[in-house]
């Protein structure tokens, strides 16, 4: 539920604000449904290696944006009516751009990306299907 986000050193955008627009993406795509409870603060924590406070940080700011209910001792939920909206086509652009980025600097030729691209796409697919 909670792999794959992806925290870019690059990106010049703090990790909180990353981190909050990967989770209201999930919700838009309808990875994680209204109703559906959400890691807790230090399971995500761990399980993205940064700090509990980073998280709570980003919780308390989808709690005040509507986005996500949290009852003490039950943990947190996808509000019923979240504020989010469906990825547009400038998103994808601005991830493509974000992925060229950091696959030039990790080396990655332009055909080798393309191919990394591709199998992304492909294992999205077979996850949907």
């Amino acid at each position: 539920m909670h792999s794959g986000f992806v925290i870019s050193r690059s990106d010049g955008r703090p990790m909180y604000l990353q981190i909050m627009e990967q989770i209201k993406e999930r919700i838009a795509v309808g990875d994680w449904p209204r109703g559906a409870e959400i890691p807790s603060i230090r399971q995500l924590a761990a399980t993205l290696r940064v700090s509990v406070i980073t998280i709570k940080r980003v919780y308390q700011e989808l709690e005040r944006d509507g986005v996500i209910v949290t009852q003490q001792g039950k943990g947190s939920t996808v509000s019923d009516n979240p504020n989010v909206e469906r990825p547009r086509y400038e998103d994808l652009v601005q991830h493509i751009d974000q992925a060229a980025r950091v696959g030039t600097l990790l080396g990655f030729s332009p055909n080798e990306l393309a191919v990394q691209i591709r199998q992304a796409a492909h294992k999205q697919r077979e996850d949907i299907a």
